[in-house]
Order: structure tokens, then sequence, then C-alpha cells
């Protein structure tokens, strides 16, 4: 320990004097960072206190505002100069819901309306059941669907291929007659715990109630399709639409000492589903940018292009906080965007839409990082905030982390505090600020 406080003492010492200009500087103030950070548990303390306290913020809740007060209050008190970029946000509300099967047994399922999803009119939704695999099965077996319960039972193969399911399901069992649809939930694993997630519906198609089951329920249901018994369910939701509501994406940042009108700019979502506490989805990517930057002003590092951080509003379902910020920030140059939303394990590197030399020295910047385990820089792409800037031409980067476990828990009641390792998280902080650092040099 004290060897390691005489190293972070001498590294200071060496940003305070050179002002760390240079492209290259030796890894010196990757060092810098990664010790600073991994040196204290500031940064799970402040994610557990912020979950525990504002769980389920959805957009147009008030939990989410509340927390997002929360969040100024403290990032003022640590001495930041917060700015607020107003948003006008899509207001769901869940309500009451069940799905109880009436025969061949009755029982009550888990469930989770999807997020958008009309509700059944005040009243019960009682139907027969057809299970299909697939919409190429739906389309066959059309002629059965009509004024059926509709259930999608399709295994998760990986989350593009499988989330169609969810997000399509309704108007495609509604195109062949279906009173309601239910989905599989969208994910590998799951101990009867339904997964919640965003809807669709289109303006040529009746709407009708869309949820969600849990895996092992739909495969059950397809067990008694199979053997010719007759399933019947009755589908409750009372789920709604209001006015949009107003929120706000929260802004920090180290202005630039050279070109502070371009910007190296990472964060995450700060919204999350009403389920769970949104702590790997997304409040540990949040705050783990926050703890970046928080880094970089406790080390005196004064970079030369202004390095920012936002928690952006409304990602899960509708993306006004990353529209917003991008018209918002228009008369400002954005010379890269980085977000971290793919939960905060254990860090692997980065994947980027970066091209030519840009993507040669984020290779090399990405080096220092190899002492965590996040050397790697991977072509691919941004994240949905960053999308909208992505549009415009902005290289885009995302935190690429071992996801093994992530999608076990996303958009669950699963996603709490206790699945995040404090650890990974300091290294995640790492990544972000060693990646940005070293950007805003270039």
């Amino acid at each position: 320990m004290k060897q390691n406080i005489v190293i972070l003492a001498a590294a200071m010492s060496i940003l305070a004097a050179m002002g760390l200009r240079a492209q290259h500087d030796g890894g010196t103030a990757a060092r810098a960072l990664i010790s600073q950070i991994t040196s204290d548990s500031l940064l799970s303390s402040r994610v557990a206190d912020f979950v525990d306290h504002y769980p389920h913020r959805l957009s147009g809740s008030s939990m989410l505002e509340l927390g997002l007060d929360w969040i100024v209050s403290a990032l003022r008190r640590d001495g930041w100069n917060v700015r607020q970029q107003n948003v006008m946000v899509p207001h769901w509300e869940r309500g009451e819901e069940s799905v109880t099967m009436v025969s061949p047994l009755r029982r009550k399922m888990p469930m989770l309306g999807l997020g958008g999803s009309v509700g059944t009119g005040g009243r019960p939704v009682r139907a027969r059941v057809l299970v299909v695999d697939s919409f190429d099965e739906l389309s066959k077996r059309s002629a059965e669907a009509k004024g059926r319960i509709v259930v999608f039972n399709v295994p998760f193969t990986d989350y593009g291929s499988t989330v169609r399911y969810r997000y399509d399901g309704a108007v495609q069992a509604a195109k062949h007659g279906a009173v309601a649809s239910l989905v599989r939930s969208v994910g590998p694993y799951g101990i009867q715990t339904p997964h919640t997630g965003g809807m669709g519906y289109d303006s040529a198609t009746p709407r009708i109630p869309h949820a969600a089951i849990t895996m092992e329920d739909a495969m059950m249901l397809q067990r008694f399709q199979d053997r010719g018994e007759t399933v019947e369910l009755e589908l409750a939701m009372s789920a709604r639409w209001l006015p949009d509501a107003p929120s706000r994406n929260i802004v920090i940042e180290i202005p630039g000492t050279e070109k502070p009108n371009e910007v190296v700019v990472m964060g995450g979502h700060i919204d999350s589903w009403d389920v769970g506490q949104g702590a790997m989805d997304d409040a540990g990517g949040c705050f783990a940018a926050w703890r970046a930057l928080h880094a970089m002003r406790a080390l005196g590092m004064k970079p030369k292009r202004t390095i920012r951080v936002v928690f952006w509003t409304n990602e899960e379902n509708g993306l006004r906080g990353g529209r917003a910020y991008e018209e918002q920030t228009r008369n400002e140059t954005h010379v890269l965007a980085v977000e971290s939303d793919e939960g905060t394990f254990a860090p692997r590197g980065f994947s980027t839409n970066a091209k030519g030399p840009l993507f040669a020295d984020l290779t090399s910047y990405a080096k220092f990082l190899e002492p965590i385990g996040a050397g790697t820089i991977e072509e691919g792409g941004g994240g949905a905030d960053i999308s909208p800037l992505e549009e415009k031409g902005v290289p885009v980067m995302s935190l690429q982390v071992d996801g093994s476990r992530y999608f076990w828990y996303h958009h669950t009641d699963g996603d709490t505090f206790d699945k995040l390792d404090a650890k990974e998280l300091n290294h995640c902080a790492a990544a972000l600020a060693v990646i940005t650092w070293y950007a805003a040099q270039r």
C-alpha cells in the first residue's frame, strides 16, 4: 500500500509538471488514473447508495426525477458545475397485471407487461393458446391464431435475433387475428423470472396486449400443446399511456485548455425499467463515467479538449435524452463519443467505428489498459444514446465487458446492486478514464 501511495504521488507530480499533453507519454497518465480509481471503493458505494434509494426509474416516473435530483445534489457537493438539459419524455405506466392459466390446471404465472403495450380494456382477456416457435410458424398456422392468445416460444440465441419477437410480436400476432400475445422472456437463463422491455405497434394493425412470461412457462405451454391438451389463459393488464413528462440529461465536464469547443463525451443512461434497481443497466455505466472524470480532476489533469460526462435520460423507451443532447450541442465539435451500456462486469476493451489513424491511435492507447485486462479494440459501434451523434459522423465507442451473465438479469427484478463487483466497477471506470483522456490529448 505504501509503495502504491509513493507511485501515485510521483505520477501526480509528473502530471502537474508536464500537463501530459503529448499523444504518447509512455502510459504515465494511464498508470496514474488506474491507481487513483482502484485505490478505493468510492464508485461502488455511490452506485449502491443511489440504486438502493432510487430503483424503478422508468421515464415519466417520479422515481426517475427524484433520482436525478439526488445526482445533481451529490455532484454539486462534489464541486461540479452541473448543467441540466431539459427533455420531454414518454410516460407509460404498467399498472396491475396478471396471467392465470385456467386449463388444463389453474395457476397464476409470473409475467411482465412489455413497455408500451396497451391494457386489456378494463376486463381480462380469456382465450385458448396457440404456441409457435417463429413468425414463419405463425404464418403457416394463421387459421388457428384467430381469437387466440399467441405465445412465442422462441429460445434465446443472441439478443438481436431474439428480441424481435418481443418488439414485433404483437403486430405479427394481431395480423393473424390474435386477441393478445405473450413472448418467452428474452434471455438465456431464468429461474421463473420474466424480462420486460420495449415493444412496438404499427398504424395498420389492431393494438393487442403484449407481455412476457418466463422461459420455463413458455416451454410448459409448448409441452401441453404438443400433447394435444387445450390450454386456456386469462390475461389482465391495466397498462396505459399518459402525456409526455419533463425530464433532463445531467452534464458535467472538465473544460479543454486549448480546444474547449472540441468534446470527448462519455456516459450511460440513468433511466431504467420499472423492475429491479437498474444497477447493471445502467447506473453502473453512468457512475463509472463520473468516477473516470472525478479521477482526472483529483489528479489535477487538464485536457486539451473538453472531457464531458452525461447521464442520459429515456434510453429504455424512447431515446429522447440522446436526441436532445445531439440537438443541444450542435454548436460544438464532438471528436469521440463513448458509452457504457453493456453492464459493468470485468472490462475487456472497446468496440468502435473509428477508422484509419484514429483507430490506430485508440488501439495504441488501449495497450495501457492491458494490466486490467481491457486492452482490446475491435471494430464495431457505440451505444444507443450516442447513436444520434454517430448519425452525424461522430466516431463512437462502446465499453466491452464480460457479458456472460448480462442477459440473465437484463430488464428483470434481478438487476440489483449485488450483481456488481467493486473491483470490476473500478476497472470499467479506469478503462473509460484512460481512453477518453488520451483521445482528448490526441
